[in-house]
Order: structure tokens, then C-alpha cells, then sequence
């Protein structure tokens, strides 16, 4: 698909000129975004005597984002090449030196609008100017290279393309060249691994490759983000310090690629704005570089919602927990792992339950209640029987499966896995990937793929400054099932921040009482803030936030409003301007907040009503490690009316 779709584009338009996009020449490229914010220049330059490189560099408002930077991929293509006669064996591979510009093609710009399946938001804008550089060997090889390049508001996309050879069918993708040098001073919030702890490194400093979506602060106040999009056929990228040139990251592969031509790359996008909150309210630049979604009747059976995962794989347990969820409106239960064995073995066989568990009973009862069941699924029993077990599970009456454990960053076990969820989708199930799977824009294709985890979460109670970093880094790329856990005694932040946490942490599939059972609930009345979330959303806005210091975010759905504020291990004054509320309308705020010792529950969460409009500010004193949650909801005019002297004030 995405090989057709470049094809059919590249001949959309063709023509050489001096546009408002910049200045194009038949040798350079240099593209800015329609509000002409993000700027991009392509080129190539004499680096040697007798050796030219693809070089490119990247402006924001002006300002230096990635200075001169190398371009392009590294080719092993000496067996095809032997075999078709096109090149000596013994002939060095220095694929892309002295690749020639023969044009630059501008295409149309674009400018319309979309609705997805679900999201953080109900309408996307998908608005950008474009261009391609076409290159070529004058060698006799025959061999043309093109650069694709997207400039967004958002920040910039650009990807690499291989026209269709009529010899060299076969090309051996071995090292993605591209590097990114920043200006001296640029600090990156790193990770080495997707379920990692946060460092805070110089650019020179990061000696082990590093995750995206990867953050960085520039001198002069400007935020970044590299990440990707469309890497359904491709393998795990990440970033590394060059051993060669100060300041620049290089781009590392996890393994070889093999394509056949005509391919295109995975995107690779710049992200650049003026605060941190930014780059997360424009992440949907990934969205809008992936096709639109394949399922024809994904309305008919995709429905995200909440999920409770049930501990016991005991059938008495599982109706215990199909109530709860019933009472409380999460519309999914999870049988995690040990409802079948050896699970964590080729021995295991998913197609028989424990004998402990009758699932038949329990799929019947959910439905009775209005409880969907989902079930993990470990690697081994995937990959050994996933075309049997699918068509099995729906049969079961089985709404959704967890992958647990797998491989996914070798471009043999990228296609494996995004083929799963294809699969998955002809069985009309649900998907969540857990452990270190990041997404790159793949639900927008296939929405049955809900979540992922990717994300150091409440499995392993991170501290709340963690959780304060990972807004504006890892909730970039997309949903993540941050499994909150709710009443567990070993989390390290206040109850109001597991709250907030809830909102903040974006997943149409949200996991809440990870660890919980039905009994632990004692009647705490701030559950209610759970039996009324929301998990996608029209509007989306991060009001306020630094990583590692604070997030305040607010998000829409319908007329109701959620907000969530989280701080971090130190505790912070927060002051909230309500004007993202309708002018017009007074709101019924819930206020769930730290409330101490004076709250005499064991969570201690303080719950409070007043009524607020979008002229007032709220004011919260979080604790360390604490948070706040509000939900607004809109008063009836004429009840407004009469209560108008109440604003403001607790009811």
C-alpha cells in the first residue's frame, strides 16, 4: 500500500520552479510549511575531493533546529548485483556518493480535513506543501534514488524512495545514514530501551542508542522531536551520539531491510515548537503520514473503552470481576496470562483453558452484563498457531487479545507483528501490544490495534516525576496502555495522581485496577471519576507543563470536560485559567484532589463540587508526588441561572 500510494503521487504533478514554498531549483530543495514556520533545504555538497553527499538541514521561525546534516541510506546490493550482471562483486558499496540531482518535482499542496475512527481528536487537519527530489547513477547502472519531503505546521517529514528498476529488482538496505546535528547546548530526555528510566543527556553524551519519539531542548527555548510514521515494513530505528562530528546523533538500524523496488521508506519527522506541550497537541502529524484506515466495518466491532484485568483465572473470579466492571462501567475484563499453559512456552496451547476457568460461562456472562472478554496471548503461542486461534477465540465469543512478549524490532518481526494485527482484523478482534512496541501511526490503518504498552508504567511504579516527563516524550508516538493501578500499596504517588494519570495518558483502550481486585474497593467515592472517563476524545490541549516538573491537560468530549494535573516528587502551586471552557455555559466542576489526613479514607482523596465558567482560574497546591482530576459538566440554562450565585464556591 504504501509503495502504490508513493507511485500513484510522484505522478500527480511534475514541474521545476520558484514557488511561495521557497526557492526550487533543478538542484536544490527547500520546502517551508504552509504558515512557513518549519523550513527544510536538501542538497547535495562536495564533502572530499571527488565525492558529493546528500545533505539537508532543518529551520524553525528562523532558527538553526538540525544544522548541515548527512542524508540518505547505505546499500549492500553486491549479490543482486553479480547475479544480474549489473556490477563486479569485488566493487566497493558507496551506494549513495555522487548521486546526481536530475530535478526537483513540486507537488500540489494539501489542505483538507478528516475525521479518524477514534483519537485524541474528531477532526484532523492534514495541511502541507510538498516536493521530491529526483536522483540518479550515471554510471550505466540505471539506478535513481528520490527524496519525498512534507513540510507541516507541525514540523518536517521527509523519506526515501526507490523508483522501480528494470535489472536491480532487489535492494539490501544496511545502514540508514541519515544523522541530525543540533546546535551546541541541545539537552534530549533519552531512554535506551521503550521501558526505560529518563536521562537527561547532551547531545555528545548518549552513547547508547536511544528510543523515539526522542525530545530535545534547544538553546534559545525552542522544543524538538524526532520520530517516525508508516514503519509497518521496516525495522526498530533509534539515535546515537556520532563518533565523528560534535552534536549530531546518527541513525541506527536494528537490521538489514530488504526491499523490492518500488519502495518507500518509513517517514522520518522533525517536530519543532515553541513549548514542550506543543509537540504532544501536534502529534498528529504521525496520523496524517500513515493510510487512511482498511477495515471497511471496523464501526460494526471497534469500540474502545475501559478494561479490568482479572487476577484469579478462576471462573467464581471472574464473574466477582465482570460485576465490578458492570457496576462501574468499564465495558472490558482481561484474562492475563495463566488461563492457559505452558504460557510462556512452545509447549503451551491457547486453543485450551485451565480447567479452573470456564470460559464459555464467563464469555455468556459478560455478555449478559455487557462486558466484553479480552485475553493474553504470549509470542510462542502466536507464532505457532495465531491463524487457528483467532478464528477459535472468535468463535469463543473473545472481543480482544494482548500480545505479550514479542519480537518486533528486526524488520523480519516488524512485518510478523503488524501482519498479526492484519490478521486479527479478518477475525473482527481487538489488538493491545504489551511490552516494549512502540506505535508509529499504525491504528489510523487498522484501529482494531487499541493500544500498546511501550511505556515504563504502573507495572513497575515508577515516581512522579517519571510520569511528569512522559507527556511530552513517549505519549508523542501515540496511545499507551500505562496500566493504572489504583488501591496497589506500592505505588509511589498520591491516589489524585493516578487520577490524573487516567486522563493524561492517552489509550482508547485504558487499563484501570491493574493490580486490584473487587474487594479492595471499600465505597471510595472518587471512583466515580473512572465510571465517567472518557477514553478518546473530540479536543485535546496541554495547558500548561514541563518535562519533569508538571502537565495540566485538558481534554474534550461531547460538551463534558476532563482535566488532569499531575506534579512531580517535589509538589507544585498550579494555576488553571478555565478559558478553554465555552463562554457561554456554567459547568458543574468534580474536583478530586489530595486531601490528607483529613480525608478519612484510605486513599484520601477529597472530593468537591462547585460551579465554575470559563472566565475563572482554579488554584491547587499539589502535594509531592500528588495530582488533581476535574470533570466539567455542563449546567442546564435555566438551572444556570439560578445557581449563578453559587460560582465558585463549594457545594
Amino acid at each position: 500500500l504504501r509503495q502504490t500510494y508513493t507511485k500513484i503521487g510522484l505522478f500527480l504533478c511534475t514541474f521545476v520552479a520558484t514557488t511561495a514554498l521557497g526557492a526550487v531549483s533543478d538542484k536544490e530543495l527547500k520546502l517551508s510549511s504552509p504558515n512557513g514556520n518549519q523550513t527544510v533545504v536538501f542538497r547535495q555538497e562536495q564533502v572530499v575531493p571527488d565525492t558529493r553527499e546528500l545533505c539537508y538541514q532543518v529551520t524553525y521561525k528562523g532558527i538553526p533546529v538540525v544544522e548541515k546534516s548527512r542524508a540518505g541510506l547505505g546499500l549492500d546490493n553486491r549479490i543482486w548485483e553479480m547475479a544480474l550482471g549489473v556490477r563486479n562483486l569485488k566493487q566497493p558499496a558507496c551506494w549513495m556518493d555522487n548521486l546526481e540531482v536530475d530535478s526537483v518535482t513540486v507537488l500540489p499542496g494539501v489542505d483538507n480535513t478528516w475525521q479518524p475512527f477514534y483519537g485524541e481528536r474528531s477532526t484532523v487537519r492534514d495541511n502541507y506543501n510538498a516536493a521530491t527530489m529526483h536522483l540518479s547513477k550515471k554510471d550505466g547502472s540505471g539506478y535513481r534514488f528520490d527524496i519525498e519531503v512534507r513540510a507541516y505546521d507541525e514540523g518536517i517529514a521527509f523519506r526515501y524512495f526507490f523508483p522501480e528498476h528494470p535489472k536491480a529488482i532487489f535492494h539490501k538496505v544496511v545502514a540508514d545514514l541519515t544523522e541530525y546535528t543540533f546546535p551546541e547546548g541541545t539537552m534530549a530526555w533519552t531512554e535506551q530501551w521503550a521501558q526505560a528510566h529518563f536521562e537527561h543527556l547532551a547531545i555528545d553524551d548518549i552513547k547508547r542508542p536511544v528510543e523515539r519519539a526522542l525530545t530535545l531542548e534547544l538553546p534559545g527555548g525552542v522544543w524538538a522531536a524526532l520520530t517516525d510514521a508508516d514503519v509497518d515494513d521496516w525495522c526498530l530505528t533509534k539515535y546515537l551520539a556520532s563518533d565523528k562530528k560534535e552534536n549530531t546523533l546518527t541513525s541506527v538500524m536494528y537490521s538489514p531491510v530488504d526491499v523490492v523496488t518500488y519502495y518507500a521508506t518509513p517517514w522520518k519527522i522533525i517536530m519543532a515548537a515553541d513549548k514542550p506541550g506543543e509537540l504532544l497537541e501536534h502529534n498528529t502529524i504521525i496520523e496524517n503520514l500513515n493510510p487512511p484506515c482498511e477495515i471497511a466495518d471496523a464501526a460494526a466491532w471497534v469500540k474502545p473503552g475501559k478494561i479490568m484485568r482479572e487476577t484469579t483465572i478462576t471462573t467464581e473470579g471472574a464473574i466477582a470481576t465482570i460485576d465490578f466492571c458492570a457496576a462501574h462501567h468499564i465495558p472490558y475484563m482481561l484474562f492475563d496470562w495463566l488461563w492457559y499453559l505452558p504460557c510462556t512456552s512452545h509447549d503451551g496451547d491457547a486453543t485450551k483453558v485451565v480447567d479452573k476457568l470456564d470460559m464459555p460461562r464467563v464469555v455468556a456472562y459478560g455478555k449478559e452484563k455487557g462486558v466484553g472478554i479480552w485475553v493474553y496471548v504470549n509470542q510462542h503461542a502466536l507464532m505457532k498457531q495465531a491463524r487457528e486461534l483467532f478464528p477459535i477465540l472468535r468463535q469463543w465469543g473473545i472481543v480482544g487479545v494482548k500480545s505479550g512478549f514479542v519480537q518486533y524490532a528486526s524488520h523480519r518481526w516488524a512485518t510478523w507483528l503488524h501482519d498479526l494485527v492484519r490478521l486479527a482484523a479478518e477475525n473482527h478482534l481487538m489488538m493491545n501490544i504489551h511490552d516494549e512496541f512502540r506505535p508509529s501511526g499504525f491504528s489510523r490503518t487498522y484501529p482494531n490495534l487499541l493500544t500498546q504498552e511501550g511505556i515504563l508504567g504502573n507495572e513497575e511504579f515508577p515516581d512522579a516525576t517519571h510520569n511528569t516527563i512522559l507527556p511530552f516524550t513517549r505519549m508523542i508516538n501515540g496511545a499507551a496502555d500505562y496500566t493504572i493501578c489504583y488501591f496497589d500499596k506500592r505505588l509511589k504517588t498520591t491516589h489524585a495522581h493516578q487520577l490524573a494519570a487516567s486522563l493524561v495518558f492517552y489509550s482508547p483502550l485504558q487499563t484501570i485496577f491493574w493490580y486490584d481486585k473487587p474487594s479492595f474497593y471499600h465505597g471510595e467515592p472518587e471512583v466515580e471519576w473512572f465510571e465517567n472517563l472518557q477514553t478518546v476524545f473530540d479536543d485535546t490541549r496541554v495547558l500548561d507543563g514541563t518535562p519533569g516538573k508538571n502537565v495540566t491537560m485538558a481534554r474534550r468530549k461531547g460538551q463534558e470536560w476532563f482535566l488532569g494535573a499531575m506534579t512531580n516528587n517535589e509538589g507544585s502551586r498550579e494555576e488553571i485559567p478555565l478559558d478553554f471552557l465555552d463562554k457561554n455555559k456554567v459547568y458543574l466542576a468534580s474536583v478530586y484532589t489530595d486531601g490528607g489526613e483529613k480525608v478519612k479514607t484510605r486513599t484520601q482523596v477529597e472530593c468537591s463540587y462547585l460551579l465554575v465558567d470559563a472566565s475563572m482560574t482554579m488554584k491547587f497546591d499539589l502535594k509531592p508526588s500528588g495530582g488533581a482530576a476535574v470533570r466539567f459538566v455542563p449546567v442546564e440554562a435555566k438551572e444556570a441561572k439560578g445557581l449563578k450565585k453559587y460560582k465558585g464556591k463549594i457545594l
